[in-house]
């Protein structure tokens, strides 16, 4: 037996076909508003899964991208202090060439003697150069100077050096390291060295000469610590570059997740707007109701 279908059921179900229309059209609009293929996550739990690991992505490469530039950072003021260093290092072994000439007379001794105590307190400067105020020859040492004390003393530790993650499976020193370059650890201290190249000069008859050996070793161990620090520095350039074309694909993974492009969006507005007038048009037409209809 079939049941009669009255003027209210039609009209209940009209309403409900027009709301769900409506619905349609307004989630249309605002994801074209948005350009987000899903505003909720639970409209889309896959690919808001998706979407999570891929910005987990980007913020470590974001966090790389800093860690390198502070490496960068880092290593430009260590290669500005080690240019420094090889100037005056090389100076200083011009001028112990010049003390060791038998024909230099002893004025002239004193005052390559002075020349080079100045030499070795503007080393001792370099030495102590800081990026942030942290020492950038003496590692992880809460010292804030490489060198201090009379006689002077490195107040680094050789294992514990300052390095910065590039990547999830590489980092990179970025401090340099001082007892190497000054001999700290390998051979006289340069302090030691140009401290006592001055005394010989001013004794006389001091034995110049034979400290020429020491002044060539200083020189290559500051020339050398400088390629080493170039060496790391061209690390980091390549790093950055990676980094900056991971970070396009990671963005380009996360549009294609998360973005809806705007054409689709306008078109889908368009789409639900006519859905959504033809079916007003229709419940219109199709619901006339008359007195007879509520009288039956």
């Amino acid at each position: 037996m079939m049941g009669r279908v009255t003027m209210q059921t039609m009209a209940a179900a009209a309403h409900r076909n027009l709301e769900s229309s409506s619905a349609k059209l307004a989630q249309a609009q605002q994801s074209a508003l948005d350009l987000k293929k899903f505003p909720n996550i639970s409209d889309n739990p896959a690919a808001a899964a998706d979407s999570l690991a891929v910005r987990a992505q980007q913020a470590a490469s974001a966090q790389y991208a800093r860690n390198i530039a502070d490496g960068t950072n880092w290593l430009a003021a260590a290669d500005s202090a080690m240019a420094g260093v090889t100037t005056l290092l090389q100076k200083a072994k011009d001028l112990v060439l010049q003390g060791s000439n038998g024909a230099t007379t002893q004025a002239g001794r004193e005052a390559i003697a002075t020349e080079l105590e100045s030499i070795r307190a503007e080393l001792l400067t370099q030495a102590n150069t800081q990026y942030l105020g942290r020492s950038i020859f003496a590692g992880n040492t809460n010292q804030g100077v490489a060198y201090t004390g009379d006689p002077l003393a490195y107040t680094g530790n050789p294992d514990s050096t300052v390095e910065r993650r590039i990547s999830s499976g590489a980092a990179v020193r970025v401090d340099a390291d001082g007892a190497a370059i000054f001999g700290t650890t390998d051979g006289e201290p340069v302090f030691e060295l140009l401290s006592k190249i001055a005394d010989a000069l001013r004794a006389p008859g001091g034995d110049v000469a034979g400290q020429l050996g020491a002044m060539d070793t200083a020189v290559n161990r500051a020339i050398d610590g400088r390629a080493e620090l170039g060496t790391r520095h061209a690390q980091l350039l390549r790093a950055q570059a990676t980094n900056v074309n991971t970070a396009v694909d990671l963005e380009n993974q996360r549009s294609n997740i998360e973005d809806l492009d705007l054409g689709r969006a306008i078109l889908d507005v368009k789409t639900q707007e006519l859905a959504y007038q033809a079916a007003l048009s229709v419940t219109a037409k199709v619901l006339q109701p008359t007195l007879m209809d509520f009288l039956r």
